[in-house]
């Protein structure tokens, strides 16, 4: 143990503590900009400094170890001086018209300056330009970048994907896209876990609220919308509402303030894409057993993003189901669009995601299954844009027949969850019954990498989950090599799956994003169907219009009139 003082207290730590870490673990507050624990400690922005006696100049927490006798003030004059200019210097640099910034209320440099009490700037302000495509999904603002490097650190250490570096030299430095390429030119699967890690509004996504509300306040156009697991499980945070009040419910009340038509539930397709990826692996597993290589869930478009830049010789192996998103958006304008009697081209389909990726996603292939797609942080903007208090909010249920959803489609939000559903379903499939509903439960949990084995009616299916592009590679690069075999594979890009996509509120730490898998199995545990098999609205849909499953695949036919036979989907 090391023993030093801090702001006089006595203090008695392991070896190998930072300083950041021995004063958290006796309350004392060290402010920090840049910082990610374990990710990105590089004193970069200098917020984090320390007097530490017997020394000249300030020192970073962040990055420095205790030593023995060590004597440490963390908030001296000459620390709040050294702070109060570092901040300073980061403004010079920083386009800091919080009025109008997304982040604003949000920010963390925004806190700082307002807890050091900087009421006025005595440096020139120099910015740099911004040329960025403003259609591209994932927006970078040049003016507001503060060099923390964070995004630089996910983006490598978290996702390996290397999209992010430091640019140019002197005083021209910063960062930017690697080797100063445009960001579609990269291989960048907009995950978004770089705007999610941004403590200021340097990273944002495309705001789509604009044409959002242009739809809904267009008398000929049909506004529907739907809401995805995850968003259940954060929508309330940024209001301060807790997880037992800011209930799915109540979203939906608040979406009914705005004006949309209908509003859905994105379980109700999760629970089909389970019909039609359970049954296609089932299907396919005499092919999966010979060849030795497994079939993967394409829910998640980040993931398809990558397996066909990474790993294109593997793309084949992916599910051809599409993704509940574009499933749900495909049904819409075909099955629902019949019901109502109306033309799918004045149906208006937006998505309520807690991810960026889905913004690109509903482009591919030219379709138009869903026109739109917002963000929770989108979500909550627009909610406050419409003066909507939530604590004020009733509660309105999702509307049919397309609102419905059973317990394994709301796990999807979670690393795990679609393979959990899947092997519910499959196991039905194969015998006829239903296993114990948590019979699956093994591949739960936020490990980046869960393997299990199964028997399926006599058959043992090896199945592995992976969430986080680093985590992927590693799992794609063992079974290229062989040194795995799997049969069927769940992969997420973001960490813990869609409860933490790109997409979500701001967090602080991963205590967020447990307790968003928490709200996920306790509301699959509390619902009363747990198998995607007998949600009664998916029986119905496939007994009216689709008549069996595997038939929900790649794409919508473009070509379509208002014959059943071309709103029917292709394979």
């Amino acid at each position: 143990m090391v023993n030093l003082k801090i702001n006089g207290r006595d203090v008695s730590v392991k070896e190998g503590t930072t300083i950041l870490d021995a004063a958290k673990s006796i309350g004392e507050t060290i402010p920090t900009l840049c910082y990610l624990k374990d990710i990105n400690e590089i004193g970069a922005c200098r917020v984090c400094v320390v007097e530490v006696e017997g020394t000249e100049r300030c020192v970073t927490a962040c990055n420095n170890f205790v030593e023995e006798g060590m004597v440490v003030y963390t908030n001296s004059r000459k620390v709040r001086t050294t702070r109060k200019t570092n901040v300073k210097l980061i403004l010079s640099q920083h386009d800091y018209k919080c009025g109008t910034c997304i982040r604003s209320g949000n920010c963390t440099l925004q806190s700082l300056a307002n807890e050091l009490n900087i009421s006025e700037m005595p440096y020139d302000s120099i910015l740099e330009k911004d040329n960025w495509d403003k259609t591209f999904p994932l927006i970078r603002d040049a003016r507001k970048c503060i060099k923390c490097m964070r995004c630089v650190q996910v983006c490598d250490n978290i996702q390996g994907m290397h999209v992010w570096d430091v640019v140019n030299t002197g005083s021209r430095t910063t960062v930017n896209v690697r080797g100063n390429h445009k960001i579609h030119e990269t291989a960048c699967t907009l995950c978004g876990q770089c705007v999610s890690s941004c403590p200021v509004g340097a990273l944002t996504e495309r705001d789509d609220v604009g044409i959002v509300l242009d739809a809904v306040e267009n008398e000929d156009i049909i506004t529907v919308v739907q809401v995805a697991p995850a968003v259940r499980t954060a929508w309330g945070e940024s209001f301060g509402l807790s997880k037992d009040f800011a209930t799915a419910q109540r979203l939906v009340a608040g979406l009914r303030r705005i004006g949309f038509d209908y509003i859905f539930d994105t379980t109700f397709a999760a629970d089909m894409t389970i019909m039609e990826e359970g049954s296609e692996f089932l299907d396919r597993l005499p092919e999966i057993k010979e060849s030795g290589l497994p079939m993967f869930t394409s829910c998640c478009p980040g993931w398809v993003k990558f397996i066909k830049s990474q790993f294109p010789d593997m793309a084949g192996r992916l599910s051809s189901a599409k993704s509940p998103q574009q499933m749900f958006g495909a049904v819409t304008k075909s099955y629902y669009a019949e019901k109502l009697g109306v033309d799918p081209e004045k149906i208006f389909c937006v998505s309520i995601m807690p991810c960026i990726a889905k913004k690109d996603e509903c482009t591919w292939d030219g379709g138009k299954d869903v026109d739109a797609v917002l963000t929770t942080r989108e979500v909550e903007r627009m909610f406050k844009a419409f003066f909507i208090k939530p604590e004020e909010l009733g509660e309105d249920e999702f509307d049919d027949p397309l609102g419905s959803g059973t317990g394994a489609g709301v796990i999807f939000g979670a690393t795990g969850g679609v393979m959990e559903a899947a092997l519910r379903s499959a196991y039905f499939l194969v015998t006829g019954k239903n296993p114990e509903a948590d019979a699956f439960q093994s591949v739960r949990g936020l490990d980046g990498w869960k393997e299990a084995k199964f028997n399926l009616a006599g058959t043992d299916i090896r199945v592995a989950v992976a969430s986080g592009l680093g985590n992927a590679r590693r799992l794609m690069n063992a079974i290229r090599n062989k040194e795995v075999h799997y049969d069927f594979v769940e992969i997420m890009s973001c960490p813990g799956g869609c409860i933490n996509g790109g997409g979500q509120p701001y967090k602080e730490d991963a205590s967020d994003v447990e307790a968003r898998k928490n709200v996920l199995y306790g509301l699959d545990r509390h619902n009363s169907i747990r198998f995607s098999h007998e949600n009664p609205s998916v029986q119905a849909c496939y007994k009216e219009y689709f008549e069996k499953y595997l038939l929900i695949r790649v794409q919508r036919c473009t070509s379509c009139n208002n014959k059943r036979k071309s709103n029917r989907l292709i394979l």
